[in-house]
């Protein structure tokens, strides 16, 4: 598809990784190719029918991208956000049966009396594309607290066989000062919750059950998770910021217990350990793989495709905002295993990867974190012989 001639200037992926790639590892050399710029600190990307892109930007506006790269108005309905630190207008998924209610669900820092908190909202995007209607709010974490760092907020679809169950997965941050709040369950801080499309709460939660505890958790001692996907195969993932060092990918289970702050791979900003400085403890889930120094993970996507070659089917790619790449990580087995090697891309573009998705089309899409934000398509090209 053409777009406009500033837009179309294709931009060279830099290519770097822990072990020099072979042209049989990598049959396409994807290029960077802006389709539309102009964006106020981006969020969240969602793919609308016919082309369309729907963005979210954290000062609080939802947009329309059009799929020649043209922005559309600011929508209105969208509700008040506070939008201070990192918070604000946050993640965005439309629901899998979009065609036809035309439903979508986004979380974003909710504004209180006393302080805020990561809130999730359904809403219904009008036939014109200009405005929410049917806002209701179904989840707000508790308590509220007087802080402007770690919402969490990503969200993913629950399905059961590869087919929708009903049910969202939602990540929340422990607040940055709240940090002991990760291990208690009598609060949402640190946690992955569960719950239905209307905000009820499943029966078969792990804690549903047991005195003191807020029935939504699915999974605790999280610090601050901004990538959660899930796998073809049906396992959840999540990746969650460490402090100094200490960045996790981790594989959620029901009822687990994920260590933060007891363990950790990271230290106190300045230096120092946290705590005891233990990196395991009886009782508490080792992660799948942890970055030291951290990258500062956002967004988080599996690529099913083969659009660019069959080797890259089943990596898993995860931006980094602190050193501005997108990280390509091969697994031992699609969907599963541990971390082969990791291969740094779009490092040449020098801009903080927000969130990356894969389209309908089998491309990967990523949003950089900027006051000029950017959404890029990744596009294959094939090595020139």
């Amino acid at each position: 598809m053409l777009i406009s001639a500033n837009k179309a200037l294709t931009l060279a992926v830099a290519l770097s990784s822990h072990m020099m790639p072979s042209a049989a590892q990598t049959p396409r050399t994807p290029q960077a190719e802006v389709v539309a710029s102009g964006l106020s600190h981006p969020w969240a990307v969602a793919f609308l029918p016919q082309g369309r892109f729907l963005v979210t930007e954290r000062p609080g506006r939802m947009r329309v991208i059009e799929a020649d790269g043209r922005l559309g108005p600011a929508l209105s309905g969208v509700p008040e956000v506070a939008a201070q630190g990192q918070g604000g207008l946050l993640d965005v998924m439309l629901d899998g049966d979009f065609v036809r209610n035309r439903s979508m669900f986004f979380c974003f820092s909710e504004p209180g009396d006393i302080g805020n908190s990561t809130a999730l909202a359904r809403a219904t995007l009008s036939e014109d594309h200009s405005r929410l209607q049917n806002l209701q709010v179904i989840f707000s974490a508790r308590p509220k607290v007087a802080s402007s760092a770690h919402f969490g907020c990503r969200l993913v679809e629950s399905s059961t066989d590869g087919k929708p169950d009903g049910m969202l997965f939602m990540t929340l941050g422990e607040r940055f000062t709240r940090k002991d709040d990760a291990q208690r369950l009598d609060n949402h801080h640190g946690k992955v919750i569960r719950i239905f499309k209307d905000g009820r709460v499943p029966t078969d939660n792990p804690f549903v059950a047991q005195k003191g505890a807020l029935p939504e958790i699915w999974s605790f001692g999280h610090r601050n998770p901004q990538g959660l996907t899930m796998s073809p195969n049906g396992t959840l993932w999540a990746h969650e910021h460490g402090p100094q060092g200490g960045d996790e990918i981790n594989l959620v289970s029901p009822g687990r217990n994920y260590g933060w702050p007891a363990i950790t791979f990271g230290e106190n900003y300045g230096g120092g350990p946290i705590g005891a400085g233990l990196t395991a403890k009886a009782g508490m889930a080792q992660p799948l793989h942890y970055w030291v120094p951290s990258i500062a993970p956002s967004g988080m996507a599996f690529l099913t495709s083969t659009r660019y070659g069959q080797d890259w089917v089943g990596n898993l790619f995860v931006g980094s905002l602190k050193f501005g790449y997108l990280d390509r990580i091969e697994l031992t087995d699609p969907f599963g295993g541990r971390v082969l090697r990791e291969h740094k891309l779009l490092s040449s573009l020098g801009q903080r990867i927000r969130d990356v998705r894969q389209g309908p089309d089998g491309l990967l899409y990523v949003l950089t974190d900027s006051a000029q934000g950017q959404l890029i398509r990744l596009t294959p090209q094939k090595i020139a012989q």
